[in-house]
């Protein structure tokens, strides 16, 4: 009976731990598709024989996926079982990844990102059910690493698809269709991982209740999260798609104007990390608000004297990620329970994604109407300032779904 039940304590404890794998596999993917783009952007404008302002639209379009998709997914879930559906949102990341670097028509690119997007939005929304449901005793140590693995090989594709794109084949260079192939290099790992993880899953779907109307569009604090979620996430969709391009412009090669994107990213984990300290006791209040102002003298020395790139890149950077780790916190600072928190979580993502989409936009509009980086970048502080507005409001003592 000893031996037997030692034998059930290690077979769970190698599920469980084939389960990590395959979230952690899982996390290092819904990134490094999306911010290998940028520093792309100038290879992809001279060979589509357009321009890198007219391509801004294309850092908007998982945005809009983001958006239109996230509240599908616990439908899906509930009705076909969560396991099956992360599958099936990992195989269709594999298919955009693919598609969108056939060569031939620029179409190719567009509905392949858009498939990315829409497939990411799945495993966004999903994967905290999963650690939350499995891990449940350990929550915030599986999503501090989740985290941290979407972040920093986000950070890592940044810096590594301009190299790809120059080695050598027998055709010439691999060129920017194959680099952003590249990028989707560990899906296939994590594919196979989360297929061994979920055989050994009950069978039962993620339980789903019905969702009740919780007026939460209604809410005037819930839409102070959803402006604070939107401008932040704008923010930081901007900068690392257009960072790459100015830091070309400014006479940087391509491989360095990655590495800036890259350095981006890795200040905004180490920013994210300052959230404890920027969301304790008085420094609630102020916290949100002071976040932007960093990012407000990243961009101001942007504006003024360029040639210290690197060191606004790193303020913009912590900025970055300490405001997305605010944005979550809010989602359960904000509410009193968890089905507050929840409804608060879905409406200020799908809101806020579509605010962030037309970020990338406008700021490639302005340069193509501009020429220069001054009026894309005046765009960013104002978008900053209005975050340091909403972060004010936000920083009260206050909660959703609550009236009088």
């Amino acid at each position: 009976m000893i031996i037997e039940e030692a034998g059930a304590t290690d077979t769970r404890r190698s599920s469980r731990l084939l389960l990590l794998v395959a979230v952690l596999l899982i996390a290092a993917n819904l990134r490094a598709t999306i911010t290998g783009v940028g520093p792309l952007l100038t290879q992809i404008a001279d060979d589509l024989g357009t321009s890198e302002a007219a391509l801004g639209a294309l850092a908007a379009v998982p945005l809009i996926a983001f958006a239109v998709v996230s509240p599908f997914a616990h439908g899906l879930s509930a009705r076909f079982g969560m396991p099956r559906v992360v599958l099936w949102s990992l195989v269709l990341m594999a298919v955009g990844t693919i598609w969108r670097s056939v060569p031939g028509s620029s179409v190719n690119l567009w509905l392949g990102t858009a498939l990315i997007g829409a497939s990411i939005a799945i495993a966004n929304v999903l994967m905290p059910a999963v650690i939350k449901r499995d891990f449940g005793e350990r929550i915030t140590t599986v999503t501090a690493a989740f985290t941290a693995l979407l972040a920093g090989m986000g950070a890592v594709a940044s810096g590594v698809v301009v190299p790809i794109s120059h080695v050598p084949t027998s055709g010439g260079d691999l060129g920017w269709q194959g680099a952003l192939l590249w990028t989707g290099i560990l899906l296939p790992f994590a594919i196979l991982a989360w297929v061994l993880a979920i055989r050994r899953m009950p069978r039962a779907p993620l339980s789903a209740s019905r969702r009740r109307r919780t007026g939460i569009w209604a809410d005037p604090i819930a839409w102070q999260v959803l402006l604070y979620m939107g401008l932040q996430s704008s923010i930081f969709y901007m900068l690392v798609t257009w960072f790459a391009p100015m830091a070309h412009s400014l006479g940087r090669s391509e491989v360095v104007a990655g590495v800036d994107v890259m350095v981006y990213q890795l200040c905004a984990i180490a920013g994210s990390l300052t959230i404890p300290l920027l969301l304790r006791g008085r420094m609630q209040r102020v916290g949100p608000a002071l976040i932007p102002v960093l990012s407000l003298i990243g961009v101001v020395g942007l504006i003024v004297w360029p040639p210290a790139f690197l060191l606004w890149v790193i303020l913009c950077g912590l900025a970055s990620g300490a405001s997305l780790g605010v944005s979550l916190s809010l989602f359960s600072l904000r509410a009193r329970t968890h089905e507050g928190a929840s409804a608060l979580s879905g409406m200020a993502q799908s809101g806020g994604y579509l605010i962030a989409a037309a970020g990338p936009i406008a700021f490639g509009a302005l340069l193509s109407v501009s020429g220069g980086w001054l009026a894309p970048l005046v765009l960013v502080a104002l978008v900053l300032v209005g975050q340091l507005v909403v972060g004010l409001l936000v920083g009260r003592d206050r909660y959703v779904l609550e009236r009088g």
